[in-house]
């Protein structure tokens, strides 16, 4: 018997269930046992299932390929083959709501991609090198939800991933107000060019509920525990414009920021290169060596260069200047289905295992 710990994947058809297969073969602690999927695909190998939507650059791992796909829906069925399970449902968000309590209830952690439960108030949403004690508040949550071992985590929204992590490595500066605008993917619709014709050569200045979540999310990613509940901070003050733009993987931010303390640029790129986290300390599989590189050149970050940067886990920032109104502007890229989806779920994933919460059945 394999010594790693068996994961099923709920939602493993879609994009970013595709995207968690890819991340996963020959991952060192998880090995991926169950796939599960809405009703019409159950009963199917996963192969025949996804059919000619297999969306990743790589194949799709053998080792999957004739697991045959479970219902979702078969809770109790699904959770009785796993240790844990990574979900990437695509129900509304009542429906993720409630299918994810209930694979808790089984005393089933659930690791999350899906939105729904970001402002559960006792549910952790984690970037792991900036808040991991965040993962605490599952103590409280698992009293709320009368279990040993089950409870729900989440990360967060993947726009945010390439400017939060600056904000975070600025903190002493005390940074209290950002203009952020986002460019972003289409694979963060779960789309490619064959899907959506219509994105090539265009840009789209909405993206339903992203500038939301761009501003307030950071701020519960900034907040702190209280009372077995986390209380999102009150600053910085972010004001966000997300666009669709015509790129395959990779969200792209500009960002003016203001701070209460005067750092020089010197300070802040030193602060940036040298931010680490638990992830780093503790050497996950999936964590970048070095989360945030800084680009000298003008034309940097570029999609093309720089997206797959560690292996599309850690963040790229450029163009820090000094600015006319607010103190300072940079631009800020990441991998918006790696860092920005499955991958930072499986950081979050092998965080979860090195303290302790994620453990064989």
């Amino acid at each position: 018997m394999s010594e790693k710990l068996r994961v099923g994947i709920l939602g493993a058809t879609g994009m970013v269930g595709q995207r968690f297969i890819s991340l996963l073969e020959n991952h060192p602690w998880f090995e991926v046992v169950t796939v599960a999927a809405s009703p019409r695909s159950a009963g199917k190998t996963y192969e025949e299932a996804v059919g000619g939507r297999w969306k990743m650059d790589t194949p799709m791992p053998e080792a999957v390929k004739n697991l045959v796909v479970m219902n979702v829906n078969d809770v109790e069925h699904v959770a009785s083959t796993v240790d844990f399970v990574f979900s990437a449902v695509d129900m509304s968000k009542d429906e993720i709501k409630a299918i994810e309590e209930a694979y808790a209830k089984t005393e089933t952690p659930v690791v999350s991609n899906n939105s729904a439960h970001r402002w559960t108030p006792d549910v952790p949403m984690v970037v792991p090198e900036i808040n991991p004690e965040h993962f605490d508040v599952i103590e409280f949550q698992k009293k709320r939800l009368g279990t040993a071992r089950g409870f729900v985590a989440v990360k967060p929204n993947c726009s945010i991933q390439s400017y939060a992590p600056a904000l975070a490595a600025w903190k002493e500066f005390e940074p209290y107000e950002a203009v952020v605008t986002t460019y972003q993917a289409i694979s963060g619709a779960g789309k490619t060019f064959k899907d959506w014709p219509e994105m090539v050569e265009n840009i789209i200045p909405y993206i339903g509920g992203e500038e939301e979540k761009s501003e307030q999310e950071p701020l519960r990613i900034f907040g702190k525990i209280e009372n077995g509940v986390i209380v999102k901070a009150e600053e910085p003050v972010i004001t966000c414009q997300c666009v669709r733009v015509p790129v395959l993987n990779g969200h792209t931010a500009a960002v003016f920021v203001k701070f209460r303390k005067h750092p020089t640029k010197e300070q802040l790129i030193e602060k940036l290169v040298n931010f680490k986290g638990l992830p780093q300390e503790l050497e996950l599989p999936s964590a970048p060596k070095q989360f945030i590189q800084y680009l000298e050149e003008d034309n940097r970050p570029q999609v093309h260069a720089d997206v797959n940067y560690e292996n599309g886990m850690g963040i790229s920032i450029g163009r820090l200047r000094e600015d006319k109104v607010y103190d300072y502007k940079f631009i800020g890229l990441s991998h918006n289905t790696v860092r920005g989806a499955a991958g930072g779920a499986v950081l979050c994933a092998e965080t979860l295992k090195a303290k302790g919460y994620i453990t064989k059945k």
